[in-house]
């Protein structure tokens, strides 16, 4: 045996040159790895969806906000709203629910970027106290409570997410990519309402 090293050490330190190699690819791949998650969380974008509703003075106001409760900047490629769970475009059952004289402010989602920390408004309702009684305001929490959003949106280095209002977890799922729609849902809802809309600045 020691003949066979003595005779074939520069095979054995080929052999060993290979494994050195070996190693240093696995650690580069490695250190590679764990440099591409470390900028992805870096720049991990959460979208946070909260329904509202709230009564200052004589001014009752309705809504949905989004925040970015991320560390970076998330790019909203598409919005669905929901009833029960499920895509509408109709909304009349919410609408019949609102005083005649409410007054609706909306702001576009498509292609918005929400810095970290930032919050929008994508849809709010207004109105005075004194148009609505107690039973209509019954009527239109019960309506509210069936109605949420989902969004699709993605972080600067194009890993996309769903959040959905219906998920009591609030976590983004990972998904392959957003389908951005032709159409702003919000302007739709906008101008559904028999009232003054009109789009939000920013």
């Amino acid at each position: 045996m020691w003949r066979w090293l003595t005779n074939n050490h520069q095979t054995l330190t080929g052999i060993g040159a290979m494994l050195v190699g070996i190693a240093a690819l696995f650690v580069a791949w490695d250190q590679g790895r764990v440099m591409r998650a470390q900028q992805h969380g870096a720049v991990y974008p959460i979208l946070q969806i909260d329904g509202y509703y709230s009564h200052e003075g004589d001014v009752v106001r309705l809504g949905a906000g989004v925040r970015n409760a991320g560390v970076g900047p998330a790019v909203i490629e598409r919005v669905d709203i929901l009833r029960h769970g499920e895509i509408v475009e109709d909304f009349g059952p919410l609408l019949a629910t609102l005083p005649e004289s409410a007054n609706v402010n909306w702001s576009s989602m498509l292609g918005r970027v929400l810095a970290a920390g930032d919050d929008v408004r994508p849809i709010d309702f207004s109105w005075r106290a004194a148009a609505m009684d107690e039973a209509g305001r019954d009527r239109l929490l019960a309506e509210w409570a069936t109605w949420g959003l989902r969004a699709c949106y993605c972080s600067v280095f194009d890993r996309c997410y769903v959040v959905d209002t219906n998920d009591l977890a609030g976590r983004p799922e990972p998904v392959r990519q957003c389908v951005r729609p032709t159409t702003e849902i919000f302007e739709q809802l906008g101008n559904a309402v028999p009232g003054m809309a009109s789009p939000e600045e920013g």
